[in-house]
């Protein structure tokens, strides 16, 4: 779940279809998989050291997850997992992951509720994010993460994956490659300055 207390409102989403169910994204998964929150939070165990137990980032090489949309996160997994995405860490546990599995911690993690404070004017936003990832680092749809509150180590080393097409993206690709260092370095710095808080489920 996303909240906000910058300038700009974003309403909560429900990641799931409107029956408590999940679709998981990936061309080899064709099957509709029910996450249940309960069991990823015992499966959190093992992302705790770099995620933490409720998505709170722990090593500035790692994002915070929590309060992420649940269709985003089963979509990344299923991509570590795949290959699609690669990663020294993430592909090998991923590796390991069943359909159910990244389903349970998909509706885990998506279960937190993340609130982002804007610390900055809104005027200094990077005007190539906005659209999809706000002024406050809340993505605007249940396919874009969220940036808020992000080392802004991890964000750089993103950008610059997308600019060399080892993280592929239709979207990010050609947006990456329109930036310079410089650039790439405000827009990490402006959304790793946003106060990102993670609250856990009542």
């Amino acid at each position: 779940a996303r909240s906000t207390e910058s300038a700009t409102a974003i309403e909560g989403r429900d990641p799931f279809d409107g029956t408590g169910r999940l679709w998981l994204a990936g061309a080899a998964l064709s099957q509709e998989v029910a996450g249940d929150p309960a069991s990823g939070r015992k499966l959190a165990g093992q992302c705790r050291t770099c995620h933490g137990i409720e998505g709170a980032a722990k090593m500035p090489a790692a994002p915070s997850i929590g309060g992420e949309p649940a269709s985003f996160l089963a979509s990344q997994l299923t991509a570590f997992r795949s290959g699609t995405r690669q990663n020294e860490m993430m592909s090998v546990v991923a590796a390991a992951l069943s359909d159910q599995q990244i389903a349970d911690l998909a509706a885990w993690y998506s279960s937190q509720t993340a609130v982002a404070t804007l610390t900055a004017d809104p005027s200094g936003a990077p005007e190539s994010c906005v659209s999809c990832h706000g002024v406050d680092g809340m993505g605007m749809d249940d396919d874009t993460p969220d940036l808020a509150g992000e080392n802004s180590i991890y964000l750089l080393s993103q950008l610059k994956a997308f600019r060399q097409g080892s993280r592929p993206s239709e979207i990010m690709q050609p947006i990456a490659e329109s930036l310079d260092d410089d650039q790439m370095r405000a827009a990490a710095e402006w959304y790793a300055s946003v106060k990102l808080e993670i609250a856990k489920p009542e």
